[in-house]
């Protein structure tokens, strides 16, 4: 298949679906939203290429923002800093990339390789590494996969710039890199170990900007219906209803470069006289209803607005919004074995045996 342009329109809308598999969590997609708006009106143009038409011996570089999503939502990055990355990396290693994909196609940072690309003029590829958004470096299909994890760059606004040339695992990346986001504020651009075509192939979740853009087209047109959302979204993903209710309790700080805390519900209609809480650290992590564990990573626990169908993420939500919590599939990869050791409940410090909603 031919790379093809990605709209203006396709961009609204990979906005609000991205933000859906986002689970809570990869920053909120506004100022990027802004930010490829302003690129566009300028004449900028981006292109979709599917992974397959990478050539084995292609390099791709995965960015990502890195950070506490309130404190990215506090400190205003431009459109430049992806780019940036990407540029040092190729400076580092020598390698011309062949294009740039997203990290995880969850929030805001489905529209960081968008921006890259536009300034960069490389194609976007059409997968990322998570299928969703996780807070920590090995939580992705490459480490699954025990693929490389260095080198990688980190920059911000300011001029900063780092090169991380070596560590040992995945972990020791997560420790060393959210160290020097730490000292960067808790926000920095990156661009992650290079990966070449055949890793992308073998170990990307593929199709995830177009399934992004088809969730966002969903809640739009119901919108533009006035029909309900979260019933189109549950239209174009296989996912299920888990709680519909209020917020009426959120605790919530920023820690070690990670937006951890809790949320609590209060049922209504249906759900009326229970409760829900769900933990996150930047992200959704488990649900509790009634004090037993309903829903957990990898399973996607998506927290929406009832009426707009828009999601709600851990650093925007607050009392008195009325929500439905979905749960969707995650990519299979995770589902192993191996996959659960790096993003099942007890990767996050849970002590509960993994149970799929889907099961």
């Amino acid at each position: 298949m031919p790379l093809r342009d990605i709209t203006l329109d396709d961009i609204e809308s990979l906005a609000v679906g991205a933000w859906v598999l986002g689970t809570g969590g990869g920053g909120s997609p506004y100022l990027g939203l802004l930010n490829l708006r302003s690129l566009y009106k300028d004449g900028y143009q981006v292109q979709l290429m599917p992974a397959s038409e990478l050539a084995n011996d292609d390099w791709v570089a995965p960015v990502s923002n890195m950070g506490a999503p309130l404190v990215g939502q506090e400190r205003l990055s431009d459109h430049r800093t992806a780019a940036r990355a990407v540029d040092l990396m190729e400076r580092h290693t020598g390698y011309k990339f062949r294009g740039i994909m997203s990290l995880e196609i969850g929030g805001g940072n489905s529209l960081q390789p968008l921006m890259a690309a536009a300034h960069l003029k490389r194609p976007v590829i059409d997968s990322d590494m998570m299928g969703r958004a996780y807070p920590e470096a090995q939580m992705t299909s490459v480490a699954v996969g025990d693929l490389k994890p260095c080198p990688l760059t980190t920059v911000d606004v300011r001029g900063l710039e780092s090169v991380v040339e070596k560590v040992p695992t995945w972990k020791w990346m997560e420790r060393v890199s959210r160290k020097i986001c730490v000292e960067y504020g808790s926000t920095a651009s990156t661009c992650k170990a290079p990966r070449t075509g055949a890793e992308v192939k073998k170990w990307g979740i593929h199709g995830t900007t177009t399934k992004a853009i088809a969730i966002g087209s969903a809640v739009r047109e119901a919108q533009r219906r006035h029909e309900d959302p979260v019933a189109a979204i549950l239209s174009v993903e296989p996912g299920k209803i888990l709680f519909k209710g209020k917020v009426v309790d959120v605790e919530r700080r920023a820690t070690e470069g990670f937006l951890r805390g809790r949320c609590r519900f209060d049922g209504m209609d249906e759900y009326r006289g229970s409760s829900l809480e769900l933990n996150f650290q930047n992200e959704w992590i488990v649900a509790w209803r009634d004090g037993t564990p309903i829903a957990m990573s990898p399973d996607l626990i998506c927290v929406l607005d009832s009426v707009a169908g828009e999601a709600v993420g851990t650093e925007t939500i607050r009392y008195g919004q009325r929500v439905t919590v979905l749960a969707l599939p995650p990519p299979p990869v995770f589902l192993t074995p191996k996959g659960l050791q790096h993003v099942g409940p007890r990767a996050f410090g849970y002590d509960i045996e993994f149970k799929s909603v889907f099961a």
